[in-house]
């Protein structure tokens, strides 16, 4: 796989695709990748005028893109369960399903509507309940593939599970890293609970190394006299969004991808360079910590797996 690019995508037509946060930065490059290899393509997104623009960036480029966009906020279970409502009234199946959006390290705590920290609701349990949504659609599919967006973030990552939602205690980054580390606890979990339950599901994780991208832009601390060392130092450390989005489009369609795979930047400390295999920290191969963390999300969201899949 070294020096895979978009050109190994192989033709995705009549495929149908999902991809979260898709308005911009790695989202975006992502379904604008899966768009030009012929699948079709629902971008979601909070900001409806991004929607719209997105939709017309990406048919600039290829004018018979297939590709819609659709509002899905991943820190509202109800518009989770309004968007995977809408889709499967219009859609037998899904071949592909790539949880992207995320928020990043918020200066101070917030508090989604169903009660949950916003990096862990936006980042991590949305994903998990539009997931078990859409396994009926998935399990229709030929060979369905789920793709978790994680992070190096999540190496320093550690599930609270006493404090979830920190509420007795938040630090920005910390709270980054536990959703990053549950997204690729997810992945993993997934891969078994499917292969034990005969689901048929692909699932994958990615992250993108050091992307820029609005998120890491409009970051916390953006002005400080760190991140402008950082800006001078993004030529010799960093990538494009394109560039950012390799790992995701790899785990997503290439042949050679592997089930319960993570893929990366193949260069210095995973932050740049061609998609590979990546690394995985030991807390993420926690048997009985994905278990509880599996648990305490269907318990959370108030989705079962199980249950959707025993009704399907």
């Amino acid at each position: 796989m070294t020096d895979w690019s978009t050109a190994g995508i192989p033709s995705l037509s009549g495929k149908t695709v999902v991809v979260t946060g898709a308005t911009g930065g790695l989202g975006y490059e992502t379904a604008m990748a899966l768009a030009g290899a012929g699948a079709i393509v629902i971008l979601t997104g909070r900001d409806d005028a991004k929607g719209l623009r997105a939709i017309e960036g990406i048919c600039e480029r290829f004018p018979d893109a297939l590709i819609a966009y659709e509002h899905l906020d991943l820190a509202s279970l109800a518009s989770v369960a309004d968007f995977a409502g809408r889709f499967a009234a219009d859609n037998e199946w899904l071949d592909l399903l790539v949880n992207n959006a995320g928020v990043m390290a918020l200066p101070k705590r917030q508090q989604t509507e169903d009660g949950f920290e916003m990096q862990l609701s936006t980042n991590y349990l949305g994903h998990y309940a539009l997931t078990a949504r859409l396994l009926p659609q998935l399990r229709r599919a030929r060979a369905p593939r789920i793709v978790n967006l994680s992070s190096l973030a999540h190496r320093s990552g550690a599930i609270n599970f006493d404090d979830l939602h920190s509420k007795h205690s938040y630090r920005p980054w910390r709270a980054y890293c536990q959703s990053k580390l549950a997204m690729l606890m997810f992945a993993l979990e997934l891969q078994r609970r499917s292969v034990a339950a005969g689901w048929g599901l692909m699932s994958l994780a990615a992250h993108p190394g050091y992307a820029r991208t609005d998120l890491i832009a409009n970051g916390p601390g953006a002005s400080t006299v760190q991140s402008r060392l950082g800006r001078l130092l993004q030529p010799l450390i960093s990538q494009s969004a394109a560039e950012g989005a390799l790992p995701t489009l790899f785990a997503a369609t290439s042949p050679d991808a592997e089930p319960g795979g993570y893929y990366g930047p193949n260069g210095f400390y995973e932050l740049k360079g061609s998609p590979g295999p990546a690394r995985i920290m030991p807390q993420a191969k926690d048997l009985a910590a994905a278990a509880m963390l599996w648990d305490a999300s269907a318990t959370l969201t108030g989705v079962s797996f199980d249950e959707i899949a025993a009704a399907a």
